[in-house]
């Protein structure tokens, strides 16, 4: 089902974008063609552009549960990643995200879904909005232009639900997580809803971390507050706000508990860990679909290591391979293994289409 918040949307026609994409191919031919002479490296970094990695399984694979209402963001078309070279990657610093003091501005314009009871915004809605204005990531122009829902070190993802997001959604209630008094990060959190889930069941404070500060603003803030009206923080889902009152009635314990950040793993493992702020390390890390490419492993390893308490414990859900890119659940074990901080074991196999795995981590030393 679908609500929208503000009923004074203007329809506006669609213009459709046009097709950038071998753009960079072309700029990089050039450049190689003034250099012929160049360097073994440039030519390895020129060549890198060259290679477009597939994301498997981007909603043509996605088993949303039956719950679900279909999620217009599913893009079958849109399942390639385009690399740029390292050098021309976008080096996105950490910051905090402040919630707006009038929380209704958050969901003004904004369509919502509903799923497993919770809403999340219609992205299409979204990409449409942000591709008609001017944002200083323009992640959905450049998305398009590249027929990629992945550009390395430009964008991330974060603007799609990937699947297995609600199989970790599916294994927290099973498992019945007890997340009352536990502080959760929603580590690479796009739309947000592991977080909300756990913000829901009670935890005592949720931070949302994604890559894009467009997502972030865009998406996971408008989620949490559509999900934190009264009535719809028991888990059930409630009538929408707009239609119980012309505003709507917020509860600010629950955003309270909760804080917004952007930027690279390194960067903000480190701005948390010297911020001003009280910071007391997570009881929980979840995360979704974070694994599928090898080069960020590192970052990854790193920012669990120093983020979480000694006896915390990680909750990662990922695909067996991923086609192309070369990450998956077995190759990231291996990593683990391999650095010896870490244990992990398999808590679930979700066998239907492509295999996927929910892992737990701990410190080895933990208890």
């Amino acid at each position: 089902m679908a609500f929208q918040f503000n009923f004074s949307i203007e329809e506006k026609a669609e213009n459709e974008l046009e097709t950038l994409g071998d753009t960079a191919l072309q700029l990089e031919s050039a450049q190689a063609s003034l250099n012929p002479g160049g360097s073994t490296e440039k030519s390895k970094e020129i060549s890198s552009v060259e290679n477009v990695l597939h994301k498997e399984s981007l909603c043509a694979h996605e088993a949303i549960p039956k719950t679900a209402a279909p999620l217009a963001n599913c893009s079958p078309d849109k399942s390639q990643v385009q690399v740029l070279p390292k050098k021309q990657a976008h080096f996105k610093v950490a910051k905090e995200h402040k919630i707006p003091e009038d929380l209704s501005k958050v969901l003004e314009n904004k369509v919502m879904e509903a799923v497993q009871g919770l809403y999340y915004v219609n992205i299409s809605v979204v990409e449409m909005t942000l591709s008609n204005d001017s944002h200083e990531e323009d992640i959905v122009s450049k998305s398009i232009s590249s027929h990629s829902d992945l550009i390395t070190g430009i964008y991330e993802g974060g603007l799609k639900i990937w699947e297995c997001t609600f199989d970790l959604m599916d294994y927290l209630s099973e498992a019945e997580m007890q997340f009352i008094n536990k502080t959760v990060l929603d580590l690479g959190c796009g739309a947000g809803l592991l977080g909300i889930v756990a913000l829901k069941k009670k935890a005592k404070e949720v931070h949302f971390q994604d890559y894009n500060h467009t997502v972030i603003d865009e998406i996971t803030l408008p989620n949490v507050v559509a999900n934190c009206t009264d009535g719809g923080g028991d888990g059930g889902i409630s009538e929408p706000p707009s239609k119980k009152h012309k505003k709507a009635n917020f509860v600010p314990a629950l955003m309270s508990k909760c804080r917004f950040f952007s930027g690279e793993w390194a960067e903000f493992s480190q701005f948390m860990l010297s911020g001003n702020k009280a910071f007391s390390k997570y009881d929980l890390i979840l995360t979704s679909e974070t694994i599928y490419n090898p080069d960020n492993y590192s970052a990854l390893h790193d920012t669990i290591s120093k983020l979480l308490d000694k006896n915390g414990r990680v909750y990662l859900a990922s695909k067996a391979h991923y086609f192309g890119v070369g990450g998956g659940v077995h190759i990231f074990e291996k990593f683990i293994e391999e650095r010896n901080v870490f244990r992990t074991r398999t808590v679930k196999v979700i066998d239907e289409g492509l295999t996927r795995y929910i892992i737990e981590m701990a410190f080895k030393i933990s208890s």
